[in-house]
C-alpha cells in the first residue's frame, strides 16, 4: 500500500500554520522535533541508463546550508531511491539530476512516480549538461510527456512562491545560465515538477577538501549565492507549499486551533 503524502488541504492550511509559526519564531524549533524520522532527507532519484549522479557531493552541501540558514531540521546523509520503489513516498522532495540521455522508465516506474507527484511529492530536475534538445534534456521531456500526456513544461512565473519561499530570488542560479527561467509542470493545482537547465548541483558541489568543484559563469560567485538561495527555496516550497500566499488566512486558522 502506498503511503500517501500530505493532501493539498493540509499543505494549504495546517502546513501554512506550521511554516508561519516556525519562521516567525512563535515556538522554538525544537518544539517540533520528533527524532531522526522527522528530519528532512535529501533524496535523489536513481534511474537506469545515462548518469543519475553527476554531482555526488552537491546534495549534502545544499543540506548543510539549509540547516545553517533555516529552521529546518535535516539529516546530513543523502539517500537514493528508484522510481518504482514504494519508499519514494517517504520523501516530500526528490532531486533528479543527469548529464546524458537515459533509458525510458518502464510502466511500473511511471505509475509509481506519477502517483508520487499526484499525492503531493515535489520533483526537482537538474540538467547538469545544459544542452537543450539533446541528451538529458531530450530524454527528460520525453519522459514527462509519457507521464502526463498533453501537458508540457512551461516557464515558472517570476511571481511564483518558489522565488520567495525563504529568500527573495530575482535571478537564476547554477553552474552556467542556459535558461533564464525555471520550468514547471503543474499537478493537482500545484507545481509538482520544477526543472532547471542551469546545473544547480554544479554550483553547490564541493570537493573532499571543501573547495568548489566547478567555476560558475557568467555571474561568478554572486551566481553561486543565487544557486544556494534557489535550492533552499525549492526545498521549502516542497515542505510548505504556497503558505506565503496563504498568510491572509492565518487569523482564521489560528482561531480554529484554539
Amino acid at each position: 500500500m502506498y503511503r500517501k503524502l500530505p493532501s493539498l488541504m493540509f499543505r494549504g492550511s495546517l502546513c501554512a500554520l506550521f511554516a508561519f509559526l516556525v519562521f516567525v519564531g512563535a515556538f522554538p524549533t525544537g518544539a517540533f522535533a520528533m527524532g531522526e524520522k522527522s528530519k528532512f532527507v535529501f533524496a535523489q532519484l536513481e534511474y537506469s541508463g545515462g548518469n543519475w549522479n553527476p554531482r555526488p557531493r552537491a546534495g549534502r552541501v545544499l543540506v548543510w546550508e539549509l540547516v545553517k540558514r533555516t529552521s529546518v531540521e535535516a539529516s546530513l546523509s543523502t539517500v537514493s531511491v528508484k522510481p518504482h520503489d514504494p519508499a519514494i513516498f517517504n520523501y516530500p522532495f526528490i532531486y533528479m539530476a543527469g548529464d546524458q540521455e537515459f533509458e525510458p522508465f518502464n510502466a511500473a516506474e511511471r505509475e509509481n512516480l506519477k502517483r508520487y507527484l499526484e499525492f503531493g511529492g515535489t520533483l526537482l530536475i537538474d540538467d547538469n549538461a545544459g544542452k537543450p534538445g539533446y541528451g538529458f534534456d531530450k530524454s527528460l521531456r520525453q519522459e514527462l510527456a509519457a507521464l502526463f500526456p498533453g501537458r508540457e513544461l512551461t516557464k515558472i512565473s517570476d511571481e511564483h512562491t518558489v522565488y520567495r519561499a525563504f529568500y527573495l530570488v530575482n535571478r537564476q542560479g547554477g553552474r552556467r545560465i542556459v535558461n533564464p527561467s525555471l520550468e514547471g509542470l503543474n499537478v493537482e493545482g500545484r507545481t509538482a515538477v520544477i526543472y532547471s537547465q542551469n546545473d544547480l548541483g554544479g554550483a553547490w558541489a564541493r570537493d573532499g577538501l571543501g573547495n568548489w568543484e566547478y567555476e560558475v559563469f557568467p555571474g561568478g560567485e554572486s551566481q553561486r549565492v543565487m544557486s544556494f538561495r534557489l535550492g533552499i527555496n525549492i526545498i521549502l516550497y516542497a515542505l510548505t507549499g504556497d503558505y506565503k500566499q496563504d498568510q491572509v488566512h492565518l487569523p482564521f486558522i489560528l482561531r480554529r486551533q484554539m
